[in-house]
């Protein structure tokens, strides 16, 4: 059997996997392992032209870990990420996608990782870029790791939803505020050992800071993690898998026209793992 190799994609986050099929992607036992150590090192992980379908993507998601139900059908594992209301009646939310993000940050235990398929894809913009957190913990000073590890920051629903509605109805802000916000340390210290900073659209501001500190702050933060050089950006293609750890990386869609046919099939590992 082929070796299974990776070649990196950016210094600090992602890795092309080579050497995995459909066939493969079904039967080999020793995949799952493979990939849960491969994403531990990379963060990201972007399998080309391997066209699963949904049956093969949500067999191989259960292989990883559990994996959430978001409805009913055949599969009830695949959440469709389109802007298409007919095709995901959350369409109008996934704006919100344009802005750097950590799904599940509103939860005590935010989602492991995450696998995206793509099924059409937009004929203008529509890549997804990812940055590491873990890398960003790591090019903090001595003095900032000291600082920062007794920072908190609240997490909310609506922060995340300001970033592209910034006039919303009195009905739509209720609905955000609806759902609880969530104080997490700035510094996510993992069961491995490893630590990464827990930033994003999601991030409402610092316990006890002034706001206008408070967001500069975070703003600077997420700027230094997502400075381009340590960006991997992925064009998709029809047929592209990409996996990534949900619990150290950084993740957006670039924009693309809501009437576009991009039509992307996601299954979401849950976590097991609490921010503390």
């Amino acid at each position: 059997m082929t070796v299974i190799t990776t070649e990196r994609l950016s210094e600090t986050v992602g890795a092309e996997v080579v050497g995995v099929d459909l066939e493969r992607l079904a039967h080999d036992a020793a995949l799952a392992a493979w990939t849960l150590e491969a994403l531990e090192a990379h963060g990201a992980l972007v399998f080309r032209g391997l066209h699963a379908d949904d049956a093969a993507q949500v067999a191989f998601s259960k292989r990883l870990g559990r994996v959430e139900v978001f409805g009913k059908g055949e599969h009830p594992e695949i959440f469709r990420v389109t802007l298409d209301p007919t095709k995901n009646r959350a369409a109008g939310y996934l704006k919100g996608t344009f802005d750097w993000h950590i799904d599940g940050m509103t939860e005590d235990v935010p989602i492991m990782a995450t696998l995206l398929s793509a099924h059409a894809v937009a004929a203008s913009g529509g890549d997804t870029e990812f940055a590491s957190t873990y890398a960003a913990y790591d090019d903090f000073s001595d003095e900032e790791r000291a600082r920062y590890e007794s920072i908190r920051v609240v997490h909310s629903f609506e922060a995340a939803q300001l970033m592209g509605n910034k006039s919303p109805t009195p009905e739509e802000l209720a609905r955000w505020r609806s759902r609880p916000a969530k104080e997490h340390p700035l510094v996510w210290t993992h069961g491995s050992g490893r630590r990464s900073v827990v930033l994003g659209a999601t991030a409402s501001h610092v316990v006890g800071m002034d706001p206008a500190e408070s967001r500069a702050f975070l703003d600077d933060l997420l700027a230094r993690a997502t400075r381009p050089e340590r960006v991997y950006r992925h064009t998709w293609e029809v047929g592209d898998m990409v996996i990534w750890d949900n619990r150290g990386v950084l993740h957006r869609a670039r924009p693309y026209d809501a009437t576009s046919a991009r039509d992307m099939h996601r299954t979401t590992l849950y976590g097991d793992e609490a921010v503390q």
